[in-house]
């Protein structure tokens, strides 16, 4: 069996489906949730995603394929948001479990193989620049999926038609800065505490959003954005990139701004994005991702902070000065200042202060035991190979 992801309209994929005949085919029908970031896969039911919506084994249908085959439009230096959100609800497909790969934190695989991918990217105009950012970016992806990269493919497309979109009105500013969470944990995520910390140093009119209320009207959450002077992007790393969540906002900001809006542009873009592993460093897709969108739609790009061990710090930030956190708290402190003078903050890979990445990876494979163990779990069951 061999597996395509793809993003193509049924016009599309009607001119290349022979090729594909007897494959099985993961394609857009509008039907998919977004990863929870709940790392149910992982501790509550091995292997298997715990929405039920038809997406929730595709561990199982990776492992089972002979080759995958991704199709995609050049999203911002990645895959366009279904396509991300397909890859999203994948990580069953290896484990909680930390590793080093190259001297870089990585996940350890639930699979003995290295599953070749072949990746396609559709665009118009893609520059070597764009290419260069799309192959790092997969590079960063099967290294943690443990897969191998067998092609990569870079497909000349014409500019889209169909509908147009759909301009909003005019819209007075209304807010002087948006601090949206882009994490669906909402209030309990780590990404909410770092926004907080910025937010309560920050002067002038101020919003505070979570983006999971919005997930079924995205034209709300556009028009709060629209509505902002400065906006201030709090999310996790999911797949190296930008959850699927948060990039289907940026799709439809894009695709506003790229239909003439009248709404002002006249925005700066300040980011907080965090991840599990160690080394804030392998953040930098995420970080130029948000870059490239800036830029398609006409913002300002002010900068972003690069939060590694995002599960120990979004605990330990509450001691301000004192403690791990200490450079990270710094740093948002230093991030507010920033906007405060609607200046520029440039990207920030923050470090923990005097706690070692051999302390981290033991503390945290041990943490996935104990909560695997309070969901009934045995040690074994994490590392089921049939899903």
């Amino acid at each position: 069996m061999n597996l395509i992801i793809h993003d193509l309209n049924e016009k599309e994929w009607a001119k290349i489906a022979s090729d594909y005949e007897g494959w099985k085919v993961i394609s857009d029908k509008g039907d998919i949730s977004p990863c929870a970031g709940c790392f149910g896969c992982w501790l509550k039911t091995p292997g298997q995603c715990v929405i039920k919506d038809g997406y929730d084994k595709m561990g199982q249908l990776i492992h089972s394929a002979d080759e995958v085959v991704v199709i995609s439009r050049y999203t911002y230096g990645g895959f366009s948001s279904f396509v991300k959100n397909v890859l999203d609800r994948s990580i069953g497909y290896i484990l909680p479990f930390f590793r080093l790969v190259k001297g870089e934190m990585h996940h350890q695989p639930r699979f003995h193989e290295k599953k070749p991918f072949r990746f396609i990217f559709r665009g118009e105009n893609l520059t070597e620049e764009d290419k260069e950012k799309a192959k790092k970016y997969v590079k960063a992806v099967c290294i943690n999926f443990n897969g191998r990269i067998k092609d990569i493919q870079f497909w000349e497309t014409e500019a889209e038609t169909g509908e147009a979109a759909e301009v909003s009105k005019e819209q007075e500013v209304k807010t002087e800065t948006l601090f949206l969470n882009c994490s669906l944990r909402g209030d309990e995520s780590r990404s909410r505490k770092f926004l907080d910390i910025i937010a309560d140093n920050t002067e002038g009119e101020k919003l505070q959003l979570n983006v999971t209320p919005y997930l079924k009207k995205m034209d709300e959450l556009r028009d709060e954005v629209f509505s902002a002077k400065k906006v201030v992007l709090g999310m996790p790393l999911y797949v190296d990139g930008i959850p699927s969540t948060a990039l289907k906002l940026m799709e439809l900001l894009e695709k506003e701004c790229a239909a003439g809006s009248a709404v002002s542009r006249d925005k700066k873009i300040y980011v907080v994005a965090n991840m599990g592993f160690f080394e804030s460093e392998q953040i930098g897709n995420l970080l130029s991702m948000v870059k490239t969108w800036c830029e398609k739609c006409g913002f300002t790009y002010c900068g972003g902070i690069a939060i590694g061990a995002g599960g120990m710090m979004g605990n330990v930030i509450k001691y301000g000065h004192h403690g791990p956190g200490k450079f990270v708290y710094e740093e948002l402190l230093r991030a507010a200042e920033a906007i405060n003078a609607s200046g520029v903050i440039g990207d920030i890979y923050t470090k923990s202060y005097k706690f070692p990445r051999i302390g981290y990876i033991m503390y945290g494979n041990k943490g996935f035991l104990m909560k695997a163990k309070e969901n009934g779990l045995r040690k074994r069951d994490l590392y089921k190979k049939t899903c």
